[in-house]
């Protein structure tokens, strides 16, 4: 399964991936808006965006690459590493390992 998540902090995208592998998630982490953000998430099967962290352009890019396809969206507020397991737990159904 493979993730994006857009915003949170640049000093915990180590920690972030690390959540992910544990979960058996593949997690692309976008803290900033990048150019051609929207084609760099196309194929992913879940969309994460920590709000208070990210620009309202970035979000909005996103947001419309996956317009129209069966993607789930998790928004917070949060940008903590706490609050992206809670998200893979609701997201594959599982505890953490």
């Amino acid at each position: 399964m493979c993730v994006a998540l857009i915003g949170g902090m640049d000093r915990l995208e180590r920690q972030y991936k690390n959540e992910a592998e544990r979960f058996g998630i593949n997690l692309k982490v976008f803290t900033k808006s990048e150019t051609g953000l929207g084609s760099k998430i196309k194929g992913v099967d879940a969309l994460v965006i920590f709000t208070n962290k990210i620009s309202h352009k970035a979000k909005n890019e996103a947001m419309d690459m996956i317009k129209g396809k069966d993607i789930p969206v998790f928004r917070y507020h949060s940008s903590g590493v706490c609050t992206l397991r809670r998200c893979f737990e609701k997201l594959t159904g599982a505890p953490r390992l």
